[in-house]
């Protein structure tokens, strides 16, 4: 290729994954949908795409270091100290017997539909077991389901993407090194505890670097974002150098450990290093597609769709079923759980990357794992995303369509406003530090948020559970200035704070963005002082009149959506008849005002 056909295959192929993302997030699809008919298409109408022309034999080893990154990325995912209660059961029966079910099944019947080997079918069962956050995530979003269902769906995807891939990585010396499964052989257990053991020690000296860079150095954001990455292609590198694949081992040990092992000071938000694994999968998803050719998928199409029949209505049902049998979930979570497992990245990056050695290596059937992969993910994905939202709904898991407001704040006008919010039919949840102020939401009769709130918020890859809009309303303007920040994107629905004193000079609050509360008038101090001299607040039909001198603060729709007053006046609100106004009442005469809320 000329260098000005390498420029636009690079071109082409960075704005092929950044566009189709785009389009996707628009689109409120999974990536995967647009990503990977893109690259096939561009690679079936032009070779200028094609990563063995623009990068040659050196393509496996980059997809190699990119799955690294991937893996240790989802590893810093996996808070194990979050998994608990009944849902830990239930994620773990489903990692089980979802893994060794998959394994089992599709290799077992991949020899009879691709006619393959054993073997082959036994590497194509390993590349099929994950499914992964990345493709789950986005559907989720989409179907809104129950908190109790998206946990466990969101926990299944994240853990079973590391395991599948340390699971791939030993059936694939395994095939590779003899032709056939034999653990039973002292030879092939041999060779299997060897891969784990450089793993193993490659993720420990990854551990011991990020220690030193992280925690004795404490490099800031920026360049911790460095030294994680420049650590994290290393170590990965180093173990695939000593032995194929065992980098992937390696990444996924340094993810968890950075994770869970106390004392690493790990930046709160990764902005560079979540955009840089964002591009890695769309440059790989496009890459990746573009290598299967029309006339690979020919005469595997018939054989793929009876695979994904088998892996949608006979196998996740069975796994979902038995896994969740006496665990307390209904028959509806029970049905939801049994109609979510879409194939992803990992998948895909592994079909890649194992597939052309082991067809070099002359494995029967080898050249067909990666047109079939190919096939399931867009199978599984496209069919789980035009059926999931009507299934849910069918089996009466999506969460109701009602805001459940988060107050942040323990004030008395604080409790006060969050009674009235419960009164005009929201379930309303708060939080508070103070324990004086916890008390005092707990003798209102209001749920108490459980939890460290900025602790769950500055995890990147934590989320609110449940609330779909967040008010912060503590005394403290600058904790909610920042909390605004950080807390945005971790909720499903939007964050808002009240207004900073006019003229204040604070150190973050008057100059930060969000959306303000209640107007430029009804600032956090001028509400506390009309609430502490008797201003009440008062809940009424939209459709009848506001009395004077009360003004707006919410309006509660028909359906429950929760839309406050911000910066931009009442006027920017507009109630229909059969909403339901949150008002706030003037200052009474002296003598007829309440004793203290």
């Amino acid at each position: 290729m000329t260098e000005d056909q390498i420029l636009l295959g690079i071109a082409l192929t960075v704005a092929l994954a950044a566009f189709s993302q785009i389009l996707a997030n628009r689109l409120r699809v999974p990536a995967l949908i647009l990503l990977l008919p893109a690259g096939f298409v561009a690679g079936a109408l032009t070779d200028i795409i094609h990563p063995d022309n623009l990068i040659g034999a050196e393509f496996d080893a980059l997809v190699s270091l990119s799955v690294a990154v991937i893996l240790y990325d989802a590893g810093l995912g996996l808070n194990l100290r979050q998994l608990t209660g009944r849902t830990r059961g239930i994620v773990g029966k489903l990692l089980v017997v979802g893994v060794l079910g998959t394994f089992l099944a599709v290799g077992f019947i991949a020899p009879a539909l691709f006619g393959m080997s054993l073997a082959t079918g036994a590497m194509l069962g390993t590349i099929l077991v994950v499914s992964g956050p990345t493709v789950v995530g986005p559907l989720l979003e989409y179907v809104r389901p129950t908190d109790r269902v998206r946990r466990i769906l969101i926990w299944e995807g994240t853990l079973i993407d590391p395991i599948g891939g340390i699971l791939g990585a030993l059936v694939f010396h395994a095939v590779s090194s003899s032709h056939r499964i034999d653990i039973g052989r002292g030879y092939q257990i041999g060779q299997f505890l060897i891969s784990m053991g450089v793993g193993l020690v490659g993720g420990a000296v990854g551990v011991a670097l990020l220690w030193v860079t992280l925690r004795v150095l404490r490099l800031g954001e920026t360049l911790g974002t460095l030294a994680q990455l420049a650590v994290v292609i290393t170590v990965s590198a180093g173990c695939d150098i000593v032995r194929d694949d065992t980098g992937l081992i390696a990444a996924i040990v340094t993810g968890l450990a950075v994770t869970n092992i106390p004392g690493f000071d790990m930046p709160a938000r990764r902005p560079f290093f979540e955009t840089l694994v964002q591009l890695i999968i769309g440059l790989l998803f496009v890459s990746i597609s573009s290598t299967v050719t029309p006339a690979s998928l020919t005469p595997v199409l018939l054989p793929s769709l009876i695979l994904i029949v088998f892996l949608v209505l006979v196998l996740r049902p069975l796994i979902a079923f038995a896994s969740t049998r006496k665990s307390g979930l209904g028959r509806g979570e029970r049905g939801f759980l049994a109609w979510m497992a879409p194939r992803g990245i990992v998948a895909a990056s592994t079909a890649s990357a194992f597939s052309a050695t082991l067809s070099d290596k002359g494995l029967p059937g080898a050249s067909k794992i990666l047109p079939v992969t190919f096939l399931v993910i867009v199978g599984t994905v496209l069919l789980y995303a035009l059926t999931a939202a009507p299934m849910a709904r069918r089996l009466g898991v999506v969460r109701p369509s009602r805001t459940r407001p988060l107050l942040v704040g323990g004030d008395g006008w604080v409790v006060d406003m969050g009674k009235a919010l419960r009164s005009a039919g929201l379930d309303v949840l708060m939080w508070a530090g103070d324990e004086d102020e916890r008390e005092r939401i707990k003798d209102a009769g209001i749920e108490l948020a459980q939890g460290e709130l900025l602790a769950t918020a500055t995890n990147p890859r934590a989320r609110l559970e449940g609330v779909t809009a967040v008010f912060l309303l503590t005394d403290d303007d600058d904790f909610n200035a920042l909390a605004s920040i950080m807390v945005q994107g971790n909720v499903e629905g939007p964050v808002y704070r009240v207004g900073p004193p006019h003229e204040s000079h604070g150190v973050v609050a008057p100059y930060t963005g969000g959306d303000i509360l209640f107007g430029t008038q009804l600032v956090r101090h001028v509400l506390a002082e009309r609430y502490r001299q008797g201003a009440r607040y008062l809940v009424q039909p939209a459709s009848g009149p506001v009395p004077a001198d009360f003004e707006t603060l919410f309006v509660v729709r028909a359906d429950g959506t929760l839309v406050p007053v911000t910066e931009g006046g009442a006027g920017a609100v507009a109630p229909a008849e059969d909403d339901l106004l949150v008002l706030l009442g003037p200052v009474p005469p002296t003598g007829t005002r309440p004793g203290p809320g």
